[in-house]
């Protein structure tokens, strides 16, 4: 670089650093802003090498972070500092030990937590992903700070993704589909969840993302002229009530856009809830609930509400610490408009999330506080359950993220928030584990329900406990939130232990009658001879009685016979080979070719999306199937791309018709019953010809039919005309 490159350089870094100061949501001490600059220096020189992929020093990517935290998300000092650091234990000689000297153990715990989560564990039985994100998720004991920043820091890897590699760009923006937005909402980050959502679908469905961007600016134009419509109507008699408020129109994100018109079926012009209009308030705290009410009568005064989409948050805020007072009412021409009422406060809170609570603690009866302290605490109970593997958990923890939110009530009157669509079982479990495991049955609203039965806002649940109820494989069909399913499964699992303890003891007895020694040896044969996995699976089948003496008799005999049945294996015929004019003639135009050499390899195609020639596709490496070809846009592709990235494999269609040509056959011949059926199998079946047409027309006992095929050349075409003459009643075939 030159050196005016340099110093033009120089000089945008201590721009950037201003900026950092002016844009911080917390009011900064002295003592925060030397450390601040501390940790930018610091920062600045461990980096000093380092350039990303655009090109522009690597600075930039920390201190953009840094200024992500402090005023999107709204962070202290000690946040903004660790933010530009996150990297430098990671990617620089810097030790962990120079940053808590220089910085003390706040700062050092939460990079250390920062570069935890980026050192992945090789290990090629668990997804790495979801290992990472399990590893993530155990520094929330720590410091929650650790995840907000790993927040912030991918949504500046997504906001400047366009110098990576497109299979990069897709396995990023997947796994920040699969876990980063639902975190940030879960968190309470709105508006970086939107924005990761929107980027998300930039690059995992870039046609789509395009399409509805340019269809929401068209409509720009619409849509402010509406909202201002619609604020004209109320803002009179807002006013007269001396009120101090904006009101804002806010469209709604593409990628919600998006899922609404893959869920319901509809165009975009069809979506009526475009977005939605947000009145923000001014309030003393004491007054903000009443004046809530206030607006939202004085809105329903002017226009009907939807009486079955009032969600009051602000009696029940959501265990995010979400506030405000949600109403749909019928705008101007006849439109739907969702109506956002808020306090600042509230708003703060719904736009930082977290932060935003430091600012308003009130005391210690914070619920915001509470409910985000409780949050951490059922998610640590569910990371430090031993046996769930990486990605059960990941899907496990996924249910819970995005669920919309019920409020129920406990005998005594107490409140719980659980997720929509839980079960009298998931109640059990949330009040406590051996509440559920003993769970007899439920009332709700003094009645007897069963365990399957949906609670809803309002229910009083009663849960019916008894000493010898224990959990049974049902349960998990009735059980939803992760809580309850990981403790219903760790109970099966001790209970299956148990089980095959038995069977185990069992076997011996059994073995020892068929005079065969209980070992190592006769367990491993057993296991192969039953088509088993483990040991356990065999002890557990004896333990049920699903393997009876009969089966163990059947396995002693077949040891005895075990030298006769190898030479039988040996002398088994191999394969008779097959036809070959069926690898000359395809039925398919389009071939599927494999990585970046596009070689030709054995693959199956799923069910779950059934994708057909011209997707866009991807393999998947499964472990049983061999490679699973699924579509881009597949319900399980972010899954997989997301927690199996390197089980990914580049697919394309390549057109394989050049050599294929149209060809008609005309027959003739006397008409007999199911001679149309033997013609079209011996086509389809015997040669795997591609047939385009039919057509077959009867008079008087004589038939005549035209038949237009696929073939790749000529010798298929007389090899087929030669079969169909053979046909009994057929006279004539000949080529048109």
């Amino acid at each position: 670089m030159t050196e005016a490159a340099i110093e033009k350089e120089n000089k945008q870094i201590a721009r950037q650093y201003k900026e950092l100061l002016r844009i911080s949501y917390q009011t900064l001490t002295d003592d925060d802003k030397k450390l601040i600059r501390k940790a930018f220096d610091t920062a600045v020189d461990a980096h000093k090498d380092q350039r990303r992929k655009s090109g522009e020093a690597y600075i930039f990517h920390p201190i953009s972070v840094a200024k992500i935290v402090a005023s999107e998300i709204g962070l202290d000092a000690t946040s903004i500092a660790a933010a530009l650091l996150h990297d430098v234990v990671e990617d620089t000689t810097y030790t962990l030990d120079n940053l808590r000297d220089e910085f003390g153990d706040t700062v050092a715990r939460i990079v250390d937590g920062l570069t935890k989560i980026s050192n992945l564990r090789k290990d090629k039985d668990v997804s790495l992903q979801a290992e990472n994100f399990r590893k993530m998720l155990l520094t929330l004991n720590d410091d929650v700070r650790v995840i907000i920043i790993k927040i912030a820091d991918r949504l500046h890897n997504m906001q400047t993704m366009d110098a990576m590699r497109p299979d990069k760009q897709i396995k990023i923006a997947s796994e920040t589909l699969y876990i980063y937005a639902p975190l940030a909402h879960r968190i309470g980050l709105y508006n970086i969840k939107t924005e990761l959502e929107d980027l998300g679908l930039k690059y995992t469905e870039p046609e789509t993302y395009t399409e509805i961007l340019t269809k929401i600016r068209e409509s720009k134009e619409d849509q402010d002229a509406y909202i201002k419509e619609f604020s004209k109507v109320i803002t009179d008699s807002l006013d007269k009530e001396d009120l101090d408020y904006s009101i804002k129109g806010r469209p709604k994100s593409i990628y919600s856009i998006n899922r609404k018109i893959k869920a319901q079926n509809i165009s975009f012009d069809e979506i009526y809830d475009k977005f939605a209009i947000r009145i923000i308030y001014r309030s003393e705290p004491s007054q903000e609930k009443f004046l809530a009410w206030k607006i939202y009568s004085i809105v329903t005064d002017h226009f009907r509400p939807n009486p079955t989409r009032l969600r009051d948050w602000i009696s029940s805020p959501k265990s995010t610490g979400y506030e405000a007072l949600h109403i749909t009412v019928m705008g101007p021409k006849g439109r739907w408009v969702e109506v956002q009422i808020r306090s600042e406060r509230m708003n703060e809170i719904a736009e930082k999330g977290y932060a935003a609570h430091y600012k308003y603690k009130q005391g210690d009866d914070n619920k915001e506080e509470r409910g985000f302290e409780e949050w951490v605490t059922r998610l640590q109970e569910a990371l430090e359950s031993p046996e769930i593997n990486a990605v059960d958990f990941v899907e496990q923890f996924k249910l819970n993220l995005y669920s919309k939110e019920i409020f129920v009530f406990t005998p005594q009157g107490d409140l719980k928030s659980l997720p929509k669509g839980s079960t009298p079982l998931d109640f059990a479990f949330s009040i406590h584990t051996e509440i559920g495991i003993h769970t007899r049955g439920a009332r709700v609203n003094n009645k007897l329900v069963p365990l399957s039965h949906e609670l809803k806002s309002g229910d009083q649940v009663e849960i019916i406990t008894s000493e010898n109820a224990k959990p049974n494989i049902n349960w998990l069909d009735y059980a939803n939130t992760a809580r309850a399913r990981a403790k219903i499964k760790s109970s099966l699992k001790d209970e299956k232990k148990e089980i095959a303890e038995e069977g185990k003891a069992v076997l011996a007895r059994k073995l020892k009658a068929q005079k065969i020694q209980f070992n190592e040896k006769s367990i491993n044969e057993l296991v192969v001879f039953f088509n088993l996995k483990t040991s356990l699976d065999l002890f557990y089948r004896v333990g049920i009685g699903k393997i009876d003496n009969q089966m163990l008799k059947e396995f002693a005999s077949s040891r005895s016979n075990s030298l006769v049945s190898y030479f039988k294996s040996k002398m088994k015929r191999s394969p008779v080979s097959v036809d070959l004019n069926k690898e000359e003639i395809t039925a398919k135009y389009d071939q599927l070719v494999f990585g970046k050499e596009e070689e030709k390899l054995e693959y199956k195609l799923s069910n779950c999306c059934n994708p057909i020639p011209g997707d866009t596709v991807f393999g998947f490496i499964s472990v049983n199937d061999g490679i699973k070809v699924h579509k881009k846009d597949c319900p399980n592709a972010l899954q997989l791309q997301s927690n199996y990235a390197y089980r990914i494999i580049q697919a394309k269609w390549i057109d394989s018709s050049q050599q294929d040509f149209k060809a008609v056959i005309k027959l003739q011949g006397i008409d007999n019953l199911g001679l149309v059926s033997e013609i079209t199998k011996e086509i389809s079946s015997n040669l795997h010809v591609n047939m385009k047409n039919l057509n077959f027309d009867s008079s008087d006992g004589v038939f005549s039919g035209r038949i237009t095929l696929v073939v790749k050349n000529n010798n298929i075409l007389n090899t087929i005309i030669q079969r169909l003459k053979k046909i009994n009643g057929i006279d004539k075939v000949s080529r048109e």
